[in-house]
Protein backbone atom coordinates (compact mmCIF):
# COMPACT_ATOMS: atom_id res chain seq x y z
CA UNK A 1 0.00 0.00 0.00
CA UNK A 2 1.25 3.71 -0.38
CA UNK A 3 3.62 5.21 1.84
CA UNK A 4 1.78 6.72 4.60
CA UNK A 5 3.01 9.45 7.45
CA UNK A 6 4.06 9.33 10.91
CA UNK A 7 2.09 12.27 11.78
CA UNK A 8 -1.21 10.45 10.78
CA UNK A 9 0.25 7.03 12.59
CA UNK A 10 1.50 8.79 16.20
CA UNK A 11 -1.93 11.36 15.73
CA UNK A 12 -4.32 8.45 15.86
CA UNK A 13 -1.95 6.34 18.09
CA UNK A 14 -2.34 9.22 20.80
CA UNK A 15 -5.95 9.99 20.33
CA UNK A 16 -6.73 6.23 21.12
CA UNK A 17 -4.39 6.09 24.02
CA UNK A 18 -2.09 3.43 22.59
CA UNK A 19 1.20 3.51 20.83
CA UNK A 20 3.36 2.53 17.92
CA UNK A 21 6.20 0.74 17.68
CA UNK A 22 9.04 2.17 15.25
CA UNK A 23 12.23 0.42 14.81
CA UNK A 24 15.64 1.30 13.70
CA UNK A 25 16.71 -0.31 10.73
CA UNK A 26 20.31 -0.83 9.29
CA UNK A 27 20.30 -3.36 6.48
CA UNK A 28 17.78 -4.34 4.02
CA UNK A 29 17.11 -7.51 6.44
CA UNK A 30 16.14 -5.45 9.12
CA UNK A 31 13.44 -3.65 6.66
CA UNK A 32 12.12 -7.06 5.58
CA UNK A 33 11.96 -8.29 9.06
CA UNK A 34 10.39 -5.36 10.42
CA UNK A 35 8.02 -4.84 8.01
CA UNK A 36 6.93 -8.86 7.93
CA UNK A 37 6.86 -8.90 12.00
CA UNK A 38 4.42 -6.04 11.54
CA UNK A 39 2.34 -7.43 8.77
CA UNK A 40 2.15 -10.68 11.26
CA UNK A 41 0.98 -8.66 13.92
CA UNK A 42 -1.77 -6.94 11.82
CA UNK A 43 -0.29 -3.61 12.81
CA UNK A 44 0.86 -0.66 11.16
CA UNK A 45 4.49 0.18 11.68
CA UNK A 46 7.46 3.15 11.43
CA UNK A 47 11.10 2.53 9.80
CA UNK A 48 13.69 4.48 11.34
CA UNK A 49 16.92 5.24 10.03
CA UNK A 50 19.36 7.18 12.12
CA UNK A 51 22.38 9.66 11.23
CA UNK A 52 23.94 6.74 12.92
CA UNK A 53 22.80 3.78 10.35
CA UNK A 54 23.64 6.41 7.18
CA UNK A 55 27.14 6.70 8.30
CA UNK A 56 27.70 2.90 8.35
CA UNK A 57 26.42 2.95 4.73
CA UNK A 58 29.23 5.41 4.01
CA UNK A 59 27.02 8.72 4.08
CA UNK A 60 24.27 7.73 2.08
CA UNK A 61 20.87 7.58 2.70
CA UNK A 62 19.30 7.27 -0.08
CA UNK A 63 20.26 3.76 -1.01
CA UNK A 64 19.09 1.83 2.08
CA UNK A 65 16.25 5.08 2.05
CA UNK A 66 14.64 3.64 -1.49
CA UNK A 67 14.83 -0.12 -0.46
CA UNK A 68 13.00 0.80 2.08
CA UNK A 69 10.26 2.85 0.70
CA UNK A 70 9.90 -0.25 -2.13
CA UNK A 71 9.40 -2.60 0.83
CA UNK A 72 6.85 -0.19 2.64
CA UNK A 73 5.07 0.40 -0.85
CA UNK A 74 4.30 -3.40 -1.11
CA UNK A 75 3.47 -4.14 2.66
CA UNK A 76 -0.11 -5.29 3.77
CA UNK A 77 0.38 -2.49 6.75
CA UNK A 78 0.30 1.08 6.75
CA UNK A 79 4.22 1.66 6.66
CA UNK A 80 5.75 5.67 7.60
CA UNK A 81 9.70 6.26 7.04
CA UNK A 82 11.13 8.45 10.05
CA UNK A 83 14.96 9.91 9.79
CA UNK A 84 15.60 10.01 13.37
CA UNK A 85 18.32 11.33 15.57
CA UNK A 86 19.53 13.63 13.18
CA UNK A 87 22.01 16.44 13.94
CA UNK A 88 23.48 17.30 10.96
CA UNK A 89 21.12 19.83 8.79
CA UNK A 90 22.36 18.55 5.27
CA UNK A 91 21.57 15.14 6.40
CA UNK A 92 17.97 16.82 7.72
CA UNK A 93 17.08 18.55 4.28
CA UNK A 94 17.70 15.45 2.14
CA UNK A 95 15.02 13.63 4.37
CA UNK A 96 11.47 14.72 2.04
CA UNK A 97 13.30 13.78 -1.57
CA UNK A 98 14.54 10.57 0.39
CA UNK A 99 10.78 9.68 1.01
CA UNK A 100 10.80 10.44 5.11
CA UNK A 101 7.61 11.97 6.08
CA UNK A 102 9.24 12.87 9.80
CA UNK A 103 12.43 13.72 11.15
CA UNK A 104 13.74 13.33 15.22
CA UNK A 105 16.38 16.28 15.41
CA UNK A 106 18.41 15.93 18.08
CA UNK A 107 19.83 19.19 19.83
CA UNK A 108 19.97 17.52 23.14
CA UNK A 109 23.29 17.20 23.66
CA UNK A 110 23.63 21.53 23.69
CA UNK A 111 22.95 23.54 26.74
CA UNK A 112 19.00 24.63 27.12
CA UNK A 113 18.55 27.64 25.48
CA UNK A 114 20.98 26.46 22.31
CA UNK A 115 18.92 22.94 22.05
CA UNK A 116 15.66 25.43 21.86
CA UNK A 117 16.90 27.89 18.96
CA UNK A 118 18.45 24.85 16.86
CA UNK A 119 15.59 22.48 17.38
CA UNK A 120 13.11 25.48 16.18
CA UNK A 121 15.14 26.45 13.23
CA UNK A 122 14.92 22.88 12.31
CA UNK A 123 11.45 23.05 12.97
CA UNK A 124 10.59 26.13 10.74
CA UNK A 125 12.10 24.53 7.81
CA UNK A 126 10.73 21.25 8.44
CA UNK A 127 7.32 22.02 8.51
CA UNK A 128 7.64 24.46 4.94
CA UNK A 129 8.36 20.60 3.98
CA UNK A 130 5.62 19.18 5.04
CA UNK A 131 7.35 17.32 7.21
CA UNK A 132 6.86 15.93 11.47
CA UNK A 133 9.15 16.63 13.40
CA UNK A 134 9.81 15.27 16.81
CA UNK A 135 12.59 16.64 19.43
CA UNK A 136 13.86 15.30 22.83
CA UNK A 137 14.38 16.86 25.87
CA UNK A 138 16.14 15.59 29.06
CA UNK A 139 19.61 13.22 28.58
CA UNK A 140 19.00 9.47 28.23
CA UNK A 141 23.01 8.62 27.69
CA UNK A 142 24.05 5.18 25.94
CA UNK A 143 24.67 7.07 22.17
CA UNK A 144 28.12 6.98 20.52
CA UNK A 145 29.91 5.00 23.11
CA UNK A 146 28.54 6.84 26.25
CA UNK A 147 27.77 5.05 29.42
CA UNK A 148 24.22 4.74 29.98
CA UNK A 149 22.87 6.77 32.82
CA UNK A 150 21.25 5.10 35.61
CA UNK A 151 17.96 5.30 35.52
CA UNK A 152 18.08 7.61 38.83
CA UNK A 153 21.36 9.46 38.01
CA UNK A 154 20.74 13.54 37.75
CA UNK A 155 20.00 14.75 34.81
CA UNK A 156 18.53 11.59 33.10
CA UNK A 157 15.02 12.79 33.21
CA UNK A 158 12.79 15.26 31.67
CA UNK A 159 11.21 19.05 33.29
CA UNK A 160 7.56 18.57 33.08
CA UNK A 161 7.73 22.62 33.59
CA UNK A 162 10.83 23.06 30.91
CA UNK A 163 8.91 20.55 28.22
CA UNK A 164 5.75 22.54 28.23
CA UNK A 165 7.89 25.81 27.74
CA UNK A 166 10.01 24.06 25.03
CA UNK A 167 7.52 22.64 23.05
CA UNK A 168 5.30 26.10 23.09
CA UNK A 169 8.55 27.65 21.95
CA UNK A 170 10.12 25.24 19.02
CA UNK A 171 6.67 24.24 17.37
CA UNK A 172 7.49 20.72 17.75
CA UNK A 173 5.52 17.91 16.98
CA UNK A 174 5.97 15.18 19.09
CA UNK A 175 8.58 15.05 22.27
CA UNK A 176 10.81 12.14 23.57
CA UNK A 177 11.30 12.26 27.14
CA UNK A 178 13.59 10.87 29.73
CA UNK A 179 11.56 8.86 31.98
CA UNK A 180 14.46 6.10 33.21
CA UNK A 181 14.97 3.95 29.78
CA UNK A 182 18.64 4.47 28.13
CA UNK A 183 19.94 3.99 24.59
CA UNK A 184 21.84 0.74 23.68
CA UNK A 185 20.50 -0.98 26.89
CA UNK A 186 21.07 -5.14 25.96
CA UNK A 187 19.35 -5.95 29.12
CA UNK A 188 15.51 -5.47 29.58
CA UNK A 189 16.10 -3.80 33.08
CA UNK A 190 14.90 -0.13 32.98
CA UNK A 191 12.59 0.98 35.60
CA UNK A 192 10.42 3.76 34.21
CA UNK A 193 9.76 6.49 36.23
CA UNK A 194 5.28 6.58 36.01
CA UNK A 195 4.83 9.25 38.09
CA UNK A 196 6.90 11.61 36.02
CA UNK A 197 5.10 10.25 33.02
CA UNK A 198 1.92 11.10 34.38
CA UNK A 199 2.72 14.79 35.15
CA UNK A 200 4.78 15.06 31.23
CA UNK A 201 1.44 13.83 29.75
CA UNK A 202 -0.64 16.27 31.58
CA UNK A 203 1.64 19.02 31.42
CA UNK A 204 1.94 18.59 27.32
CA UNK A 205 -0.07 18.45 24.49
CA UNK A 206 2.04 16.93 21.73
CA UNK A 207 2.54 12.84 21.79
CA UNK A 208 5.41 11.63 23.94
CA UNK A 209 8.01 9.43 23.04
CA UNK A 210 10.17 6.63 24.57
CA UNK A 211 13.43 6.23 23.27
CA UNK A 212 15.94 3.23 24.11
CA UNK A 213 12.89 0.85 24.54
CA UNK A 214 14.75 -1.79 23.97
CA UNK A 215 15.86 -1.74 27.49
CA UNK A 216 12.25 -1.73 29.01
CA UNK A 217 10.62 -5.02 30.29
CA UNK A 218 7.27 -5.80 28.79
CA UNK A 219 5.12 -4.77 31.93
CA UNK A 220 6.75 -1.42 32.24
CA UNK A 221 6.52 -0.89 28.02
CA UNK A 222 2.66 -1.28 28.67
CA UNK A 223 2.60 1.00 31.13
CA UNK A 224 4.21 3.12 29.45
CA UNK A 225 1.34 3.34 26.77
CA UNK A 226 -0.93 3.52 28.87
CA UNK A 227 0.42 6.69 30.69
CA UNK A 228 0.69 8.69 27.22
CA UNK A 229 3.70 7.50 25.43
CA UNK A 230 2.40 7.50 21.59
CA UNK A 231 5.72 5.88 20.06
CA UNK A 232 7.86 3.46 21.08
CA UNK A 233 11.10 3.00 19.87
CA UNK A 234 13.55 -0.22 19.39
CA UNK A 235 16.97 -0.49 17.98
CA UNK A 236 19.05 -2.74 20.27
CA UNK A 237 16.41 -5.68 20.29
CA UNK A 238 16.77 -6.22 16.67
CA UNK A 239 20.51 -6.10 16.85
CA UNK A 240 20.24 -9.01 19.81
CA UNK A 241 17.92 -10.85 17.99
CA UNK A 242 19.51 -11.06 14.63
CA UNK A 243 23.39 -11.19 15.94
CA UNK A 244 22.17 -14.44 18.56
CA UNK A 245 20.57 -16.47 15.91
CA UNK A 246 23.70 -15.90 13.39
CA UNK A 247 25.79 -17.06 16.17
CA UNK A 248 23.92 -19.88 16.97
CA UNK A 249 23.76 -20.92 13.28
CA UNK A 250 27.29 -20.53 12.44
CA UNK A 251 28.22 -22.55 15.76
CA UNK A 252 26.13 -25.17 14.98
CA UNK A 253 27.45 -24.44 11.16
CA UNK A 254 31.31 -23.91 10.86
CA UNK A 255 31.01 -24.93 7.30
CA UNK A 256 28.69 -22.32 6.31
CA UNK A 257 29.79 -19.59 3.77
CA UNK A 258 26.53 -18.85 2.08
CA UNK A 259 25.51 -15.37 3.87
CA UNK A 260 22.14 -16.13 2.59
CA UNK A 261 21.69 -19.19 5.18
CA UNK A 262 22.94 -17.37 8.13
CA UNK A 263 21.10 -13.98 7.53
CA UNK A 264 17.89 -15.90 6.73
CA UNK A 265 18.09 -17.08 10.17
CA UNK A 266 18.83 -13.68 11.65
CA UNK A 267 16.10 -11.64 9.44
CA UNK A 268 13.39 -14.20 11.14
CA UNK A 269 15.10 -13.89 14.26
CA UNK A 270 13.93 -9.76 13.99
CA UNK A 271 10.84 -11.11 12.66
CA UNK A 272 10.02 -13.06 15.89
CA UNK A 273 10.75 -9.76 17.82
CA UNK A 274 8.93 -6.80 16.08
CA UNK A 275 6.04 -8.94 16.47
CA UNK A 276 6.11 -10.10 20.21
CA UNK A 277 7.05 -5.86 20.88
CA UNK A 278 3.89 -5.17 19.23
CA UNK A 279 2.23 -7.88 20.97
CA UNK A 280 3.32 -6.07 24.38
CA UNK A 281 2.02 -2.73 22.98
CA UNK A 282 -1.33 -3.79 21.91
CA UNK A 283 -2.10 -5.37 24.74
CA UNK A 284 -1.51 -2.55 27.22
Amino acid sequence: MPLTTTGELITRAAAARSAVAAFNVITLEHVEAVIAGAESAGSPVVLQVSENAVKFRYGRLLPLARAAVAAAERADVPVALHLDHVQSDDLLRQAPDAGFSSVMYDAARLPYLDNLAATKAAVDWAHAQGLWIEAELGRLGGKNGEPPLDAHAPGARTDPVEAHAFVADSGVDALAVAVGSSHAMTTRTATLDHELLKRLAAALDVPLVLHGSSGVPDGELAAAVAGGIAKVNVGTALNIAMTSAIRDFLAAHPEAVDSRKYLSVGREAMVRAVADIIGVLQAH
